[in-house]
């Protein structure tokens, strides 16, 4: 008997539920047809098309409503994280008049800025590139060169490549020499970085450069990217004609730097404010003898 009157609790709470579902949408809907999202603390909303799965032939129409319904609610940003699976909604997301903002191999993000009084002030989309390139020493006064592939002019260049998303500067010099040459490599410290801009895909690109020193000595070259690679003696690389003259610079000032006894040391703190705990990697000048 109890079991009975459950069920019927159940079905009334059922049925004064405000909600309703799309006859061709597997997606929950208020009862004014809008689609739901999730709210920001910017008094924006993100819908997520992996959640949708709502058929082409009603897309247009609900995102109208919903459009109409967010504009009277007051909202700001109507973002669309668009699945590459759901790409079908990139043109009628177009046609209400939302623009591209920033990409990932498996979605776009589209926006649309509601408040007709005010320019929308939204965080750029990624526009700056993070490299880093590794000075790596053995003990025979020597630094490891390399000449990679898909140059049209010779060439003898520092280690390197990008960092990863979520990658520390110094684990990305440490990995970046291990896949091109096949060395081990730690960190010593900070050299210098350079600062650029309308470099690939037209950003700006960072380059930090770091000295490392060799934990093994056996190259193993990279078939993908090196075309060559050795152990030079440094005073053969700074006066090398197929040696950039920003390569020359910064190793002057980092073997310089090294005999006083001055390094630029990157560390790692756990940071807590209020309710967000963040880890960071900064710099400090140190002594290349502190214990």
């Amino acid at each position: 008997m109890l079991k009975i009157k459950k069920l019927i609790v159940h079905l009334k709470n059922t049925r004064n539920t405000s909600c309703t579902r799309c006859p061709q949408c597997n997606y929950s809907l208020h009862h004014n047809g809008k689609f739901t999202g999730e709210k920001d603390r910017f008094n924006g909303v993100t819908v997520d098309s992996t959640k949708l799965q709502c058929k082409k032939e009603t897309f247009s129409k609900i995102l109208d409503e919903s459009l109409k319904s967010w504009i009277i609610e007051g909202r700001r940003c109507i973002w669309f994280k668009i699945n590459i699976t759901d790409s079908a909604y990139v043109p009628m997301l177009a046609q209400k008049g939302f623009n591209f903002h920033h990409a990932r191999d498996d979605f776009v993000m589209m926006y649309k800025w509601l408040p007709v009084d005010s320019e929308p002030n939204l965080p750029p989309a990624c526009h700056t590139n993070l490299g880093v390139g590794a000075l790596v020493l053995n003990g025979r006064n020597q630094l490891l060169a390399i000449s990679e592939k898909h140059y049209d002019y010779p060439h003898w260049k520092l280690p390197g490549g990008y960092v990863e998303r979520g990658e520390d500067i110094v684990k990305a010099a440490q990995r970046e020499v291990k896949e091109e040459t096949g060395i081990d490599s730690e960190f010593l410290s900070l050299i210098t970085f350079r600062h650029t801009h309308n470099m690939m895909f037209g950003n700006s690109d960072i380059y930090i450069l770091l000295m490392m020193k060799a934990l093994s000595e056996k190259i193993t070259l990279s078939l993908r990217e090196v075309q060559d690679c050795k152990w030079m003696n440094i005073d053969e690389y700074k006066n090398h004609p197929h040696v950039h003259e920003f390569n020359k610079l910064v190793i002057n000032q980092a073997l310089m730097h090294k005999n006083d006894n001055l390094k630029l040391d990157i560390q790692k703190r756990t940071v807590k404010w209020s309710q967000f705990t963040r880890e960071m990697s900064y710099l400090i000048v140190e002594n290349y003898d502190k214990k």
